[in-house]
This record gives C-alpha cells, structure tokens and sequence, in this order.
C-alpha cells in the first residue's frame, strides 16, 4: 500500500519505520527541511531503541520529504501524526492537526483514507473531515479514521509490531477494509483489530492513558503510607500484581510520571471533562499527587544530608524513564531545580538524555559515565531506572563518595543490601 505520514516526530518515525517494516511503500512528510535533510543522511532525531536500524533496513521503501502535495496524491492512506502540545489551558493544540487537514483537501485527486494518528480530542475527527471537505476544490470521496497510537518510549517498534491490540475508529466498510488490509499482517487472535465508532476510538487512547497514570498515583500514595507504618511498596505491588484482575505492570512507586503522554493527556482529558461538566475528581487528584511525588526526593534528601549549600550531590538519570532521551515533564527536571535552590552543586549522569538536558538544564555539571559521577559527591540520587546503574561495584561507589549516602527514587537496589554495604539509604515506600 502506498501511504503517507506527515510528521516526523516520535510517533511518525516509528509508525513510518514500521509501516515500511510490514511492506509498505511509505512517504514520510516534514515541513521541517533541515530534519529531511537529517532523515535523508541516515540520521535520526530522536533515540529510540532500534529505530535507525529499522529505518537504515528499510530505506528502500521509505522516502523523507517536505513535499507533502506529492504524498498526498500518491497515497490511499494519509496518517496524520503531527503534535498536539499542551495549549494555555491544558487543552491539545489542534493547530498542526488543522493545517495538515487543510492541505489534504487542497489536494486530494482520488478516495484516500485518512488516519488519525495523533493524540487527539474526542470529536476532532469529525473536525478534520468538515475541514477537509470545506477545502476541496472538486468534491473527492474520503474517509477519517482514529487510529491511536499505543506506544511505549524505548519499546516503541515491538509496540507497533506486536500490539496488544489495534484500535480503529471508522464509519464506512471502506475504510475498515483499508484498515483490515494494512494491519492484517500483525493481528492476531490474541492481539486482535478492534473496530468500533471513532469518537470511542478517541476516547479509549485518553481513558487508557488516564487509567495507568491513575495507578501509578494511587501506588505513590499507597508508598508515603508505608513509609509511615514500616511495610514495603515492592512486596505491597507484588501481591497486589499477583491478582489477576490488577496485573503487575504500572504498580511501581517512584519519583512520579512524566513524559510527552501521561501529563498532557491527564490534562487534556480534565479539561474535556470541565467543557462538559464533568468534575474530573479523580484525575484532579491523579495531577496532585503526581506533582507532590516529584516534590518528595528533596525532604528524604535532607534527611540524610540537612545541610545542602555547598555539598556535591551526584544524579543519576534525567531522561523520565529508562531507554528515550525525553526529557518532557521529567521528574528530574523538579528534582534538580529544588537542589539547586537549595545551594547544592549538581553532577549528573545519564546515558542517552545528556544533550536534550543541557538545553534545559545548562547551570549544573555532566559526567561520563556513573563512576565518575560520584566522585566527591556528599549524596547520590537516583532519578531514572536505567539499566546500566543496576550491577555497579558498591565498594567502588562508596570508595568514590565522600559520604555514602543514597536516595533511591527508583527502588533500583534493596535497601538491605545498601546498608550491608556501609550507605545511608532511603528509597519510596521502603
């Protein structure tokens, strides 16, 4: 099939990389020359795991351009996979939407099928198709399909080719063909396409969104309760994941969520509900907590180290989570901004964010690896879980600080352990 993706941001690389994957003749649009140009030297924006080697794989078949008159017309499938940041108040910028919308219906010349990709409000198809018939200059038969994306940061390529399920939103049999066909080669019986009307499409990507930030608030909550009466989160989220009717995943307390998925869409859900009298109460509490976990390191840290002007405090990780180099609404972003504040000198580590952070954060100090991180440091902090600090020499580590003091953000190590070792150590929950 002959399709189109215009944006080449997170989502339309990888839903572009994969769609060449399952055989598809894919032209991949940006306004953005300078990113073409990238795209075209066999360099990649962003870092996601294995996304250059399954662009590099299928070069062939994929074509970067900001010629998007000419994907338009080639292809039967339009996806549409361009931003919607957070607008003034929390509401999703439909403007990108609007304008790639716009100049479909500018230049549609047969049916096409276009694909909703991006996250985007409950109604914005209907919104998309009224502006692409009111930009037609012959009237073109089309279709607008939802199509939410499930991806995962780090997992992003398994996530498109092994879903757990295919969601399309459609009110023609043509399109739900043209869906049936595309996908055919990835569903399975245990990870099926389901169909249903596009507003429930669009309103399943927000609910899903809203539901695993929703858990991962209540486990924080449920964490600060056992710090207070001496039980531990890890068992407490093991047992619970044992039930089959909660599962294991998203049961891990920490520092909070963060990311270009969960805040936005939390917020861009309240806001729909305000529109529309609903209170949203539970998702206003989902925020709160949120914000109050990323506020939380700084007390557990002045536990251990009440004086922090002038002291060096070693941090691991500023990515908001392991295998992505984003840094939207990182909770190291809150952490590091209090410690500064609060007159420390900061030296962080992270084995793939560093150059996004230095944007964000030019003030403080960037080490190499972990080791050198904690030279000298006063106080160690773990932000971000990646795999690389799991299995370090403690003996060094402690060798290295000039006290052995640790803050777990993560629960990457067991506190037992930690002490054993000789650290002052304090995790969430624990």
């Amino acid at each position: 099939m002959n399709i189109a993706v215009i944006g080449s941001g997170y989502v339309g690389l990888v839903a572009g990389a994969c769609l060449a994957e399952m055989g598809n003749e894919v032209m991949l649009v940006d306004i953005d020359q300078k990113k073409v140009d990238l795209l075209n030297s066999g360099k990649v924006p962003i870092y996601e795991p294995g996304l250059e080697e399954t662009l590099k794989k299928n070069k062939k078949k994929i074509t970067f351009t900001t010629d998007i008159k000419a994907a338009i017309e080639k292809s039967l499938a339009i996806f549409i996979a361009v931003g919607t940041p957070p607008g003034k108040n929390h509401e999703a910028d439909l403007s990108a939407v609007k304008a790639v919308a716009k100049t479909i219906g500018q230049h549609m010349n047969g049916y096409k099928v276009i694909i909703d990709k991006s996250t985007v409000p409950v109604g914005t198809a209907d919104l998309v198709a009224k502006i692409i018939k009111e930009n037609q200059t012959t009237p073109v038969e089309f279709d607008v399909v939802s199509n939410p994306e499930f991806l995962r940061e780090g997992e992003a390529i398994n996530d498109f080719l092994v879903p757990d399920r295919i969601v399309v939103g459609c009110s023609t049999e043509k399109a739900k063909k043209t869906l049936e066909d595309l996908y055919k080669g990835i569903a399975r019986t245990d990870r099926p396409i389901l169909f249903c009307d596009v507003r429930s499409a669009e309103m399943i990507k927000y609910a899903s969104n809203a539901m695993l930030a929703t858990r991962i608030s209540f486990m924080n909550e449920i964490a600060q309760l056992c710090e207070k009466l001496g039980a531990d989160v890890k068992m407490v989220a093991k047992g619970m994941g044992l039930d089959s009717r909660i599962g294991p995943r998203f049961l891990q307390a920490g520092v909070g969520y963060g990311g270009s998925c969960f805040p936005k869409d939390v917020q861009a859900l309240l806001q729909t509900m305000r529109q529309n009298g609903v209170p949203g109460t539970i998702l206003q509490a989902v925020e709160a907590v949120n914000a109050e976990q990323k506020q939380s390191l700084l007390p557990k840290i002045k536990n251990l180290v009440p004086q922090l002007k002038g002291k060096r405090v070693a941090v691991w990780g500023l990515a908001f989570k392991p295998k992505t180099d984003d840094m939207r609404e990182a909770p190291s972003l809150v952490v590091i901004e209090q410690l500064l504040k609060e007159g420390a000198c900061v030296v962080a580590y992270d084995p793939e964010a560093e150059a996004v952070a230095k944007k964000l954060l030019p003030s403080i100090e960037y080490a190499q690896d972990p080791y050198e991180t904690l030279k000298g440091a006063d106080c160690l902090v773990i932000v971000t879980e990646w795999n690389a600090f799991r299995d370090l020499d403690k003996q060094k580590m402690k060798r290295l600080m000039n006290s052995p003091v640790i803050v777990d953000g993560r629960n990457v190590y067991e506190p037992g352990e930690m002490r054993e070792h000789g650290f002052s150590y304090i995790g969430v929950g624990r």
